[in-house]
């Protein structure tokens, strides 16, 4: 919900928190879209978790969150040093919306960049997964 109003929602698939940090390229967010598509996190006939978002035709909602990269190390408030500015992320994000719709082969749903979202999930599972794309090799 942004300003009481829904913008993107899904009923079933993945929901994409997406921080951006200063470092992060146009290759980290192809690296990403395609390991994102392909993640094998839902349960096949068997009930193993075996096949992905694309395979079990779903959705996705991507959210920006910056308050992924907050550091902790010193005293009590977060800093957000490592996130990217506005002017390198959103062009990012857009990119990533462009490149997540294409893997997916069909249109996903999004949040707003740098708004007050409340946003709500029911996390089956639970799980949860950090993918970092500076820690794939």
């Amino acid at each position: 919900m942004i300003a009481g109003s829904a913008k993107g929602a899904i009923r079933h698939g993945l929901v994409v928190l997406l921080g951006i940090e200063e470092a992060d390229t146009a290759e980290d967010i192809e690296w990403l879209s395609g390991k994102i598509v392909r993640l094998r996190v839902f349960d096949d006939d068997q009930g193993v978790m075996n096949r992905s978002v694309q395979e079990v035709g779903e959705g996705i909602l991507l959210v920006s969150q910056f308050t992924l990269f907050a550091s902790t190390k010193k005293g009590n408030r977060p800093s957000y040093i490592r996130a990217a500015r506005p002017e390198i992320a959103i062009p990012l994000y857009e990119q990533f919306i462009g490149k997540l719709t294409a893997d997916l082969g069909k249109p996903i749903e999004t949040g707003e960049f740098g708004a007050d979202m409340k946003v709500r999930l029911v996390n089956e599972g639970p799980v949860t997964i950090i993918i970092d794309s500076k820690a794939r090799e």
